[in-house]
C-alpha cells in the first residue's frame, strides 16, 4: 500500500476517525503542529548531552502520538488517552529539574546548541497549545490533554536550562 493515495489532491484529508476535513481546519492545524514538534524533538535528541533529557524526549515523543491521535479523531474512542499519570509525570520532571538548577531570574534562551534546539521545541509546543485551545472553543477536548500541553512547554524550558546548567552556561537577563 502506498502512502500517496491522491485523496488529498483537492485539499481534504481523512481524520483517524474517518471524516474528511479540509487540510487547513483547526483540527489538522493542531495535530500538524504536534507532528512538527515531534520532528524537532527528534532533532534535539541528537544534540542534547544529558542521557536523562534524551530519555524524557523519547517519552514526550511517545506521548505526542497519543495527543495527535486525540486531535485526529472526532467520533472515536481513544485507545490511548492522555491521562492524569501523563500530566503528573511531566510535572514531576519539571520539579526535578527546578530543584537541581534553582533558577533565579529571567533567562536569555539558547546559550548552547542543545538548549537552543530545546527552546525551539518549547516555542512550537506553545504554538501547538494555542492551536489546541482555539480548537477547544469549538469542540470539547479532554481536560488532561489541555493540562498536558500546558505543562509541556514548561518542561522543555527547564530541560533547556538543565543542558545549560550542566556546563555553567545559563545567562540571566541583566536589568
Amino acid at each position: 500500500m502506498s502512502i500517496s493515495t491522491g485523496g488529498g489532491d483537492k485539499g481534504k484529508t481523512s481524520l483517524w476517525s474517518g471524516e474528511r476535513v479540509y487540510k487547513d481546519s483547526l483540527r489538522v492545524e493542531a495535530y500538524g503542529t504536534i507532528d512538527e514538534l515531534s520532528s524537532f524533538l527528534g532533532e534535539a535528541k541528537h544534540y542534547v548531552k544529558s542521557f536523562e533529557v534524551k530519555k524524557i524526549i523519547n517519552e514526550i515523543q511517545n506521548d505526542l502520538f497519543k495527543v495527535a491521535g486525540i486531535l485526529a479523531s472526532k467520533n472515536k474512542e481513544f485507545i490511548q488517552p492522555i491521562e492524569t499519570l501523563d500530566v503528573d509525570k511531566i510535572t514531576n520532571y519539571i520539579n526535578l529539574f527546578e530543584n537541581k538548577i534553582g533558577l533565579k531570574g529571567f533567562v536569555i534562551p539558547g546559550n548552547t546548541i542543545e538548549s537552543a534546539k530545546l527552546d525551539i521545541c518549547r516555542t512550537i509546543s506553545r504554538r501547538a497549545e494555542r492551536r489546541i485551545i482555539t480548537l477547544s472553543k469549538e469542540e470539547k477536548l479532554p481536560v488532561e490533554l489541555l493540562k498536558y500541553i500546558n505543562r509541556l512547554s514548561d518542561l522543555l524550558f527547564i530541560m533547556a536550562r538543565y543542558e545549560e546548567y550542566l556546563i555553567n552556561k545559563i545567562e540571566y537577563k541583566k536589568w
